[in-house]
């Protein structure tokens, strides 16, 4: 297994059980504990884990576009209801929308009204969100379940034949020369799908993600037709993305 590919495991494992040792590392990835120790130092100076004795916890619990199993993670929720408002305000009647999976674009699910749209997504909260609002025609592409979302070759595929005039993107974080990453490799295959193939594209992002860098990147500013955030972005950071060529929706 290649080093990227353990990162992705171990951050897996981590999000699921919040704390592991090295040596459960050590024995699910099949490898040594001076191979793991060396991969937590890694992502340690990623910033995405927090060393401790004997293991390593997560840095952050709610920044990597993956929801818990039990329920949707509140933190930032104003800066989320905020983001979820201007987005929906881009969308009308008629549209053909995709909202990719994490906790903002859950907020936009629940601030469409049943009306007249198609919406695409491979988060299975939005899907329940959305499945009772019957003038809404649900499109939920194939795939694998990674935790409350669809990843897998077959969804980026059917994705890729569809027409989508707006899609509204998560990321662990955003950054004027890293652009979108994320930090597993299982959804790349999905976002890029998303962002070749749609109109309009944009990144749907609180302001704390700013500045931030995973361990994939999988879209550029320029790719990106708007960032939407909320107004706690400090000023002199907007302008640091506004030189980039990118729009900041605020």
């Amino acid at each position: 297994m290649n080093p990227i590919r353990r990162y992705e495991k171990i951050m897996e494992y981590l999000l699921t059980e919040k704390e592991v040792t090295v040596a459960e590392l050590s024995e699910r990835l099949e490898v040594t504990g001076k191979t793991i120790r060396e991969d937590l130092s890694k992502l340690e100076e990623q910033g995405l884990i927090t060393r401790v004795h004997g293991g390593a916890v997560l840095a952050q619990k709610d920044h990597f576009g993956i929801l818990p199993s039990q329920e949707p993670l509140t933190k930032h929720a104003d800066e989320k209801l905020e983001i979820a408002q201007k987005a929906a305000a881009c969308i009308h009647p008629g549209d053909i929308v995709a909202l990719d999976g994490g906790s903002t674009t859950l907020e936009i699910a629940r601030q469409l009204q049943n009306e007249s749209l198609t919406v695409i997504t491979n988060d299975v909260y939005i899907i329940s969100e959305l499945a009772s609002k019957n003038n809404i025609r649900l499109v939920v592409p194939g795939g694998y379940r990674v935790r409350n979302m669809l990843a897998g070759p077959e969804g980026a595929a059917y994705v890729r034949q569809l027409n989508i005039q707006k899609a509204f993107i998560s990321a662990t974080g955003v950054h004027p020369e890293h652009g979108l990453s994320i930090y597993t490799g299982d959804l790349l295959d999905f976002k890029r799908a998303l962002v070749e193939t749609s109109r309009e594209v944009y990144a749907v992002v609180d302001h704390h993600k700013f500045g931030q860098t995973a361990l994939r990147t999988f879209a550029s500013l320029k790719e990106l037709t708007a960032i939407i955030t909320d107004r706690g972005l400090e000023a002199a950071t907007a302008a640091a993305y506004l030189e980039t060529g990118v729009s900041i929706m605020q």
